[in-house]
């Protein structure tokens, strides 16, 4: 497999919409960080990263939204949040107009 920047930030973003949790986000750092091919010019900004999402789980470093934003902004991406009204079978959320 070769990893690129693209494939991080899909994962990344994978963990901010709640599709894996943050202990799955850690568990594919950490294996990618030790198996996955690289292109050298991608490694760079590839490998600090995935030790940074490596060590996301201990307490005095965490994983902030401000640290997913730096992250995504050094592999290429900016974040724009959208907010849509969540209902729970068939009621309006308390956000609806």
């Amino acid at each position: 497999m070769i990893l690129t920047k693209a494939t991080v930030a899909r994962k990344l973003l994978d963990y901010l919409q709640g599709r894996i949790t943050l202990s799955e986000l850690i568990i594919w750092a950490d294996e990618v960080a030790t198996t996955a091919v690289m292109e050298p010019e991608e490694a760079e900004v590839i490998r600090p990263i995935l030790a940074r999402l490596g060590i996301a789980d201990v307490s005095r470093f965490g994983l902030t939204w401000e640290d997913c934003q730096a992250i995504l902004q050094q592999l290429g991406y900016r974040v724009r949040m959208e907010m849509h009204p969540d209902t729970v079978a068939g009621q309006n959320s308390p956000m609806s107009p």
